[in-house]
């Protein structure tokens, strides 16, 4: 689906925003790409980041995947809004062991307020791309709220 951002810099609002996003740099997940109602998140594998069987921490998943369907959500926000998650659904298909792994938002349904987001985790393996966790995101446009840092 091809969506109109609202905003004709919504490539650099997105990147600013998620530059200032301490909990992703702390993980260790970058910016890979950004289109209007798209967003692809990368991050390397790290052991510190794994639950006792090694496999990536579901928490590290749906931090991640929050990150990607939350900025594809802003991605089509106007240029004074601010993004929050107000609900997500996690599933988790396979166990998350790879080399890297990529977190793909989508947007399903823009709105003035709400939007419905999608997104994939993919685990990477010699090349391989190997999904691992989808999840459906609420996302909510603020406007005109002093407290929240904007771009």
């Amino acid at each position: 689906m091809t969506f109109i951002p609202q905003d004709p810099d919504f490539e650099a609002r997105v990147a600013g925003s998620f530059a200032r996003q301490e909990a992703t740099k702390t993980l260790g997940v970058t910016l890979r790409s950004v289109e209007a109602g798209t967003v692809v998140l990368a991050m390397p594998s790290d052991p510190r980041l794994t639950q006792q069987h090694g496999f990536l921490h579901a928490g590290i998943v749906s931090a991640a995947l929050d990150s990607a369907c939350g900025y594809a959500a802003f991605s089509l926000m106007p240029a004074e809004a601010a993004v929050l998650t107000i609900e997500f659904k996690l599933n988790l298909l396979s166990p998350a062991k790879g080399e890297d792994f990529l977190f793909k938002g989508h947007v399903v349904k823009p709105g003035r307020t709400i939007t419905v987001c999608e997104g994939q985790a993919f685990a990477l393996q010699g090349g391989r791309e190997k999904l691992v966790a989808t999840m459906t995101g609420t996302l909510m446009a603020l406007v005109g709220r002093q407290t929240l840092r904007t771009p």
